[in-house]
Parts: C-alpha cells; structure tokens; sequence
C-alpha cells in the first residue's frame, strides 16, 4: 500500500504553508485526486491525505499543506528537506474531478472553483490541464484565505491569467486584511450578498453554472445552502446537478 518517495524540493510560502515535489512511483491519476502520505513512528503509522496541486503527466507529485502545531504529521512534512524521504500511496483517489462534472446540456458554459486555505490544490491541478479550457467558455478560480501571506501560488495563477485572459477570472478573497482587488467577505456572504458575481462579471444560475466547492467543513455547508436558494442543485451521478463538493478535513 506504501511506496518510498523522495522529497525534491519544499517551498515555504510562510512560516506555517508549505509544499512539497515528491519523487515516487505513483500510478496515472486525475486532476483534482489526492495521495496519502505517511510516517511510522513508535510502530504506529501516522497517514494524512493531502490533494496533489500539479497536473497529471508530471515527473513529481506535488502537495500543500499547512504544519498544525499539535498536527501528528505535518510539522514532520514541514522538516523534510530535498533527498529525505516519506512514505506515499501509490494510487491516487477522490471524486473531485471533472469526470464528475455533468457534459452537454446539462454542462452549462461556466465553472466556478470555490476553494478556502489548502484546498486550491486540487482545482490548480484541473487548471494545469486543458480540459476546463475546452469545455467552459469561463473559469472563475475564488481562493480564499484569512491574511495575504496565506495565498500560495500567485505566480502560477498569474501566469494562468495570461495564457487564458478571456477565459480565465481570478477572485481572491482575503477576511482579515486589505489585499490588492480581494474580496474582503467570506465566500458564502459574497454569493449571497452578488459581491462575488459582481467581481467576476457573471451570473451564477441553473444554466449556466457548474460549481465546485472544496475547502473547510462550515464554508462548504454555508455556500451550497446559498447555491440551492439560487436554484441549483447537488451534482449526484444518479440526478446530475450544478454543485460538486468535498470538504478536505
């Protein structure tokens, strides 16, 4: 079940976020899907999921994660330095993929990626490849964190903006400070209140919306109950819907 990767590089966004490019035999997965990694100690093992950020196709896999103080794991992974190694599934698993994601009619013609924290990982993995380019006519990444510092990432998101600049919207919302064009409310308040709308210059409706919702447990629950009250529905493969999610703790 564990193979023995190798870590590549870290990159330290802040004192506390981090990523890590691991060298391993992991099998072909899906943009969005996530590995485990592990450590054994005192003849226990330690394993914690994490959701790779880079594309399928990649010579790595990528992870972000942040070092809980009291974590069991994390600020283990925070020390590991480039020729250290760390234990890795080798198959990559989670439904968070654009294979869930509804084609033709019932498609629509915008994908909106809510994310808060960490969880931008998996949607940066989708948007690394071209299948969101070639089935949506927009692309609205929201990323939403408490301070500045908290946004990892920019660059490439940057450079996203460029290669797509009709195609691709960035919203960054930031609660506790002011950051450059950020929304400064929580991200089901600014779909609630139309300030995220507003931003991205788009509608969020039955017909034209898919919405994918990754992040901490209460902005999940609170931004699919603002999304029903606009009249879209849960993405199940048995009544295919608008609204695809998975809380990543």
């Amino acid at each position: 079940m564990w193979v023995t990767g190798e870590v590549l590089e870290r990159i330290d966004w802040n004192e506390k976020l981090f990523s890590l490019k691991i060298k391993a035999a992991v099998e072909p997965y899906t943009a969005g899907q996530f590995i485990k990694l592990s450590q054994v100690r005192d003849d226990k093992r330690v394993a914690r999921a994490y959701s790779v950020v880079n594309p399928p196709g990649s010579d790595c896999v990528e992870i972000l994660a942040v070092a809980v103080e009291d974590g069991l794991l994390s600020p283990d992974l925070q020390s590991l330095n480039p020729g250290d190694n760390i234990e890795v599934t080798p198959k990559a698993t989670g439904f968070m993929t654009l294979d869930e994601i509804p084609q033709g009619v019932l498609q629509g013609k915008h994908l909106w990626l809510l994310s808060t924290g960490t969880a931008v990982g998996p949607f940066l993995s989708m948007l690394l490849t071209d299948e969101p380019w070639q089935r949506f006519e927009k692309v609205v990444l929201v990323y939403g964190v408490r301070i500045a510092k908290d946004l990892a990432y920019l660059d490439l998101i940057k450079q996203l903006q460029a290669k797509y600049p009709h195609q691709f919207v960035f919203v960054p919302i930031v609660t506790r400070e002011p950051f450059e064009d950020a929304l400064t409310c929580r991200i089901p308040e600014a779909i609630q209140s139309g300030l995220l709308q507003q931003k991205a210059a788009l509608d969020i409706n039955p017909e034209n919306s898919q919405v994918m919702i990754c992040g901490n447990p209460g902005m999940i629950t609170e931004a699919q109950s603002v999304l029903l009250e606009l009249g879209l529905a849960k993405n199940l493969r048995r009544a295919p819907g608008q609204i695809t999610v998975e809380k990543y703790w």
